[in-house]
């Protein structure tokens, strides 16, 4: 089984994937070869960077080049997907067998007070640079770019992490019993 992740910035995706980590399922994420691919390049890591990057290559290669290079990868093994941002890495993901997208949000203040607390280096440090970066992400302009919006409309399932973490820890937990087939 491919479970494909999305969703807004610090929504619990990465606590999702955690948890079917312990599931047995292996982990990439979009972000890890778009990384790659800029270090070929020689282009700084920067979240900017990155975004343009990714929406450049889906430019020339389409809108599910970057999952076409993770498909290559995964192929007979559960997995999970991290980091889907463009409808074009939902449509490549769909030609698969047994893939399901979940799509996961929090209420913006939940979500920019873990970007703040959090403090990656690639993340705003104020609340007008969150929301900046929230907004590019979630977009919807650019065909070829950040459409976190339209991914999340076209998710199986949709997980909203607005309690406390063993509520959404329980959230999870039911789901992937029934994904899973558990008792």
């Amino acid at each position: 089984m491919i479970i494909g992740l999305t969703g807004r910035i610090a929504s619990g995706k990465s606590m999702l994937a955690d948890y079917l980590k312990n599931k047995g399922f292996s982990y990439i994420t979009i972000s890890m070869v778009v990384r790659e691919e800029a270090a070929k390049r020689g282009i700084e890591i920067t979240r900017k960077n990155l975004q343009d990057l990714g929406n450049e290559v889906r430019q020339k290669e389409g809108g599910g080049a970057w999952t076409k290079r993770i498909i290559a990868v995964i192929k007979g093994k559960n997995y999970v997907v991290d980091g889907i941002r463009n409808p074009g890495e939902i449509a490549e993901l769909r030609k698969l067998n047994d893939f399901v997208l979940i799509s996961v949000d929090a209420p913006a203040d939940v979500r920019c007070a873990r970007v703040l607390e959090r403090a990656k280096p690639s993340d705003p440090i104020t609340r007008e640079g969150f929301l900046e970066m929230d907004k590019r992400d979630f977009g919807e302009k650019n065909p070829m770019g950040q459409q976190v919006g339209k991914c999340m409309r076209l998710a199986d399932f949709n997980l909203v992490n607005d309690g406390t973490i063993k509520e959404f820890e329980e959230k999870i937990s039911e789901l992937s019993s029934a994904l899973l087939n558990e008792k």
